[in-house]
């Protein structure tokens, strides 16, 4: 995988500010090209009557995008392009304008209704996360009011075969690129704890993970400082809460399995990977 160009969604508000920091902050450290894009709705082409009100909304959906050029000019100033797109639906938009313009990750913002400090998935990241021809990186809601120097490591949430293997490889190779260390975890959700043969159940889940992580991180460490780590808990979200995460972590989680070839599709395990985390998440895409 590799990070040469960063598209990053942006509306005038804080979900906006939020991605945008992410997408200036990856794409300095990886030396990438970044391209700012709002995604406004198309206006209205209605013959008769309704003209005179056509022509207002398409004069206010103008407005409103030179405005929000505007901001976005002032945050990145000449560090990138900043552009529009129309389209129906700002995901679907984005999707297109990915593959238009040859991005290799697209960074949005969390939805605006959830925790802060935590990623909400709004219609915008449901319909990048389940048609996404690249990549696609979520920065948890406030991330812009606190938003570390640098990403400082890289944490993939590892699930033994191919999408989790090919999810580690890519990892290791944007890791290297960035002088990164990398960090392998497997959540074992020990819900059954409390059955007569749970923990017998658990201990042999938790030396599985593990006798997993380290086969899967062996055949990078010549090149790359890689951690292993099993996180256990009751379900995904204590199980995150239980691990240490850095204010520089990027999270980095596999497609489902069942995905088309290079798309990204949020599996359940993943959602709530990206529900329960802290700091930004990538999801990548389904690889052959």
């Amino acid at each position: 995988m590799k990070i040469e160009s960063v598209l990053s969604g942006f509306v005038p508000e804080p979900r906006g500010r939020d991605g945008l920091t992410l997408a200036v902050l990856l794409a300095r450290q990886t030396g990438a090209r970044l391209e700012v894009a709002f995604v406004k709705p198309p206006a209205w082409d209605t013959p008769g009557p309704a003209r005179a009100e056509a022509g207002a909304w398409a004069a206010y959906l103008e407005e409103q995008a030179g405005s929000t050029l505007a901001q976005a000019r002032e945050r990145v100033g000449d560090d990138a392009e900043v552009l529009t797109y129309t389209h129906r639906g700002s995901g679907r938009g984005l999707v297109e304008l990915a593959h238009k313009r040859g991005a290799d990750v697209v960074v949005i913002g969390s939805a605006p209704r959830g925790r802060r400090g935590r990623i909400s998935v709004g219609s915008t990241a449901d319909q990048l996360l389940h048609s996404s021809p690249v990549p696609v990186l979520l920065a948890p809601r406030g991330y812009a009011e606190d938003a570390p120097g640098a990403l400082t490591r890289l944490t993939v949430a590892y699930r033994r075969g191919r999408g989790g293997d090919a999810a580690v490889t890519g990892a290791a190779r944007i890791a290297a690129a960035l002088d990164l260390p990398l960090r392998l975890v497997t959540l074992v959700v020990a819900s059954h704890r409390r059955h007569p043969l749970g923990r017998e159940m658990v201990a042999g889940m938790r030396r599985q993970a593990m006798a997993d992580l380290t086969a899967a991180a062996r055949g990078h460490r010549r090149r790359l400082q890689v951690d292993v780590e099993v996180i256990e808990g009751r379900n995904v979200a204590t199980a995150m809460a239980a691990g240490s995460w850095e204010r520089g972590d990027l999270i980095i989680c596999a497609s489902s399995n069942t995905a088309p070839l290079r798309r990204v599709f949020l599996g359940d395990t993943s959602i709530k990977i990206v529900r329960a985390a802290t700091c930004p998440v990538m999801i990548l895409t389904r690889e052959p």
